[in-house]
């Protein structure tokens, strides 16, 4: 470690001991100069370990004419700590690699262990998937973003956001993080032998001279990863015990619905009905291993009553998944049958 870096750790550490000798962990070193790509222009990355509100007195930042780089001093809490290791991102490097120069007592490196290994735990788990998708949906929501600005700048800012969520989905993805700088990014994400070029596709967004092409690009990574990333599930096969109630809760809640609808001319019922009735198939066909049942392509708003049909035909289709496992749609001629059978449970 080079003098200027050796004089700036001595002097929090001094700073420390003189106004808040309580609150400075540890420090560590990690970046350029713990990776080995330190140039003569590099800063200096600490990870200043805080143990309370006091230390962060320690915080500063500042420019050094003779050589022109500038420095910060951050402070990092065992909070922030904690929520790094939540692995929500893959900017890890700070949390994992952290080369220990001062620590005023060996039970924070204890600590710090025990942070790292929680995370670990969750890049080895099949938590990590979870992690991965919420990054891709961070992504969506910033190329949402870009469609409600015709500024070239905020959409061009809205396109970087939406890459470093995707990187950081596809590292998570893995199991890894980013150990190094930007500049190496690619580096990394080349190590991983991903099944497309992700690399030319980042600098096509980048290089992307319009609002339109920057959206188109932007448009194209997200179905790339959005397939990249589906985790295959073990799906149950169906039976009686999976399915059953599911064709009575969807005639219950929709049947007479979508004719009403259509008798009132109530455009907005018939797709919402017909909409809930979609994502209950979609929630069932994701864990069971029936038919996909697709049916909102067939939705008119311009003929509600073919509406209505669609969904008596889907909920006819859906039957026959029923009939498939040996289930009956219960169904009573009146209330008061109804009634005798639900209660001969009490006289037994």
């Amino acid at each position: 470690m080079n003098y200027i870096n050796k004089t700036i750790i001595n002097a929090v550490i001094k700073k420390s001991d003189a106004l808040c000798p309580n609150s400075l962990a540890l420090i560590g070193v990690y970046g350029s100069v713990a990776t080995g790509d330190e140039h003569e222009k590099s800063d200096l990355d600490l990870m200043i370990l805080i143990n309370d509100e006091n230390g962060w007195i320690l915080a500063d930042g500042f420019i050094l004419d003779d050589v022109d780089v500038g420095y910060d001093i951050y402070c990092t809490s065992w909070d922030m700590l904690e929520g790094d290791a939540q692995c929500n991102h893959a900017q890890l490097s700070k949390l994992f690699d952290s080369i220990i120069v001062y620590c005023k007592d060996q039970s924070a490196v204890k600590k710090l262990d025990e942070i790292k290994k929680k995370a670990a735990e969750i890049l080895a788990s099949d938590k990590r998937y979870d992690k991965a998708n919420n990054a891709y949906c961070e992504a969506k929501k910033m190329f949402a973003e870009s469609y409600l600005t015709e500024s070239l700048s905020k959409v061009r800012s809205c396109a970087g956001a939406v890459i470093k969520f995707i990187e950081d989905a596809v590292m998570l993805y893995n199991g890894q993080y980013f150990r190094k700088g930007t500049k190496r990014a690619f580096d990394e994400l080349r190590q991983l032998k991903l099944p497309f070029d992700l690399e030319t596709i980042i600098i096509d967004i980048i290089q992307a001279d319009t609002i339109e092409k920057v959206r188109e690009r932007l448009k194209e990574l997200l179905v790339l990863i959005q397939e990249y990333l589906q985790v295959p599930k073990k799906k149950e096969l169906p039976s009686a015990a999976n399915l059953k109630g599911t064709y009575e809760e969807m005639y219950s809640n929709w049947k007479n619905k979508m004719p009403e609808a259509a008798d009132r001319d109530d455009v907005y019922s018939s797709f919402m009905n017909l909409l809930s009735l979609q994502y209950m198939f979609y929630g069932i066909t994701e864990g069971i291993a029936v038919d996909d049942f697709e049916i909102m392509d067939k939705f008119d708003p311009k003929n509600l009553e073919e509406n209505a049909d669609v969904f008596d035909k889907a909920l006819s289709n859906y039957l026959a998944e029923y009939e498939k496992v040996g289930i009956c749609p219960k169904r009573y001629r009146s209330v008061e049958e109804f009634a005798e059978d639900y209660s001969r449970c009490l006289s037994r």
